[in-house]
């Protein structure tokens, strides 16, 4: 069955459609420079098959949120939600079937790298039988699929290339159709650009992505020119969703608006030069004294029964309410329990770190992060803290995250003479290890450790065990069922091993 989507005009004012489940199993790559139009291209696309198949868009700007006000898709906004948050709620997208927005504009360029990176791999890790249809949209995707190294670390850098090659490559069979836009073919990474069979390619200027762009449609260098002469909103499309030719194309209008500053000249105000002079500089010094104001306003998490109520009801938004379905919609008040002053109880160091370490998320938190939270509640409470310094800190966090608190004191004495010399790095999930032996507990699972570890990635997970293995600190055996029995030597003999899924 075919299911046209009207995009716009060809040069011959004729209409051009693109065939929706063909683009499902083909995937989609557009380019263009910024102010080319590739955001009014998406928004056109997304507004004409609204309704007919899921839509999961990452925004990185924020532009798309206004989707939800006229088709009833459901903004979550990044910011709000811890990791595993964001991870449980890709999963509820997928067995739901709601079109959201993942609105990541309150965020840093690393932490909306990240958080983007965990959605779509918890989109494409979903069970089976939650694998729907559903259009992918990534838009500025040379963030999340970066050509090169850039300023991110080495660890985002990895999550977010697998999330994006595992969304492209390997996400039809899921059910996962990927459309990625970038504004430059050569920021994008070549696995992930290759795996497209459609092209929409937009105004570009530099002769790399002109030729690039030329090559993916079939065009010689001659013809390449004709991508620096289109106008804004004008496309060369190619693909068996689109064309078996090269076609241009000039999109049509849209419903939706970005919210966002009028691109428009606006005249200037009319004060003279000493008066616009005197309304930079009065009460200066005033200002400058004053509390520097948070970057970003901090977000009210929702309750995890009000998103699965969202989520669940996004669908039929479509057809009746579409502002009923927005999670970003007024969160009702909250009672906040006061901290306890400084006089209440004999709160110690311990103490303050034990309760960072029970937060949720607390393991994917920077160590820096961290340690501020430390030290702003020690003072809170008027706990003497000078004496840790952060190297001393992020061994009490891993202690207790490890669970170290949860052995007697002849266990506890043991356990701390086999952790002497431990790198810090390893020390949260190996003393989980020791902790669970020495208490005869089954080890911890790959999730829980992955949790302890501060890692989203199984990968990483294992590569941790196998260095603790190699370190003489572990065993492990791999039996004929998938399961491994984990040995840690050196542990009272009541727990000798134990095994892990």
């Amino acid at each position: 069955m075919s299911a046209p989507i009207d995009i716009g005009r060809d040069a011959s004012g004729q209409s051009l459609a693109i065939d929706l489940e063909e683009l499902l199993a083909t995937r989609l790559l557009v380019q263009g420079n910024s102010g080319s139009g590739k955001s009014h291209l998406l928004r056109r696309l997304l507004e004409e098959c609204a309704g007919t198949v899921q839509q999961v868009v990452i925004d990185p700007e924020g532009d798309f949120v206004t989707l939800a006000d006229h088709f009833g898709h459901v903004v979550i906004d990044g910011a709000a939600y811890a990791p595993r948050e964001i991870e449980a709620l890709a999963l509820r997208v997928r067995q739901h079937r709601a079109s959201v927005v993942l609105a990541l504009d309150e965020l840093e360029v690393e932490q909306q790298i990240r958080c983007a990176a965990l959605f779509l791999t918890a989109l494409f890790d979903a069970p089976r039988e939650h694998w729907y249809p559903a259009l992918v949209v990534v838009d500025e995707a040379q963030m999340f699929a970066p050509a090169v190294a850039g300023e991110i670390s080495d660890d985002t850098r990895r999550l977010t290339l697998s999330a994006m090659t595992n969304l492209m490559c390997r996400g039809r069979k899921r059910g996962l159709a990927g459309i990625v836009a970038t504004q430059r073919l050569a920021k994008l990474a070549k696995n992930v650009a290759a795996e497209a069979s459609n092209f929409l390619m937009g105004r570009t200027f530099l002769d790399i992505d002109m030729q690039r762009a030329a090559d993916l449609l079939g065009m010689d260098r001659r013809q390449a020119e004709r991508i620096r002469d289109l106008q804004r909103g004008q496309f060369l499309g190619l693909g068996p969703a689109i064309s078996r030719r090269p076609v241009a194309v000039l999109v049509g209008p849209v419903r939706t608006a970005a919210r966002r500053a009028a691109q428009m000249l606006v005249p200037l105000p009319d004060a003279a030069g000493e008066a616009m002079e005197a309304l930079l500089t009065d009460r200066l010094a005033e200002a400058a004294s004053e509390p520097a104001l948070p970057l970003r306003p901090a977000s009210s998490p929702r309750p995890a029964a009000e998103i699965e109520r969202a989520l669940s009801a996004a669908p039929a938004a479509l057809l009746v309410a579409p502002s009923e379905a927005r999670v970003d919609s007024p969160a009702p008040k909250v009672e906040v329990q006061p901290q306890p002053a400084a006089s209440d109880g004999d709160a110690t160091v311990d103490d303050v770190v034990r309760m960072l370490a029970a937060e949720d998320g607390a393991t994917f938190t920077p160590a820096a992060q961290l340690f501020r939270d430390f030290a702003i509640r020690c003072r809170q409470r008027g706990i003497a803290s000078a004496h840790i310094d952060i190297a001393r800190f992020r061994r009490l966090f891993a202690c207790a995250v490890g669970g170290l608190d949860r052995l007697d004191a002849p266990a506890r004495a043991s356990v701390e003479q086999m952790i002497d010399g431990i790198a810090d790095d390893v020390l949260a999930p190996y003393l989980a290890m020791l902790v669970a032996a020495s208490l005869g507990e089954p080890m911890p699972d790959e999730d829980a450790l992955a949790r302890i570890y501060g890692s989203a990635s199984p990968s990483r997970v294992r590569r941790m065990l196998d260095h603790l293995e190699r370190s003489g600190l572990i065993v492990v055996r791999e039996e004929f069922g998938g399961e491994r029995r984990i040995t840690v030597p050196g542990v009272p003999a009541r727990a000798a091993a134990a095994k892990v899924a």
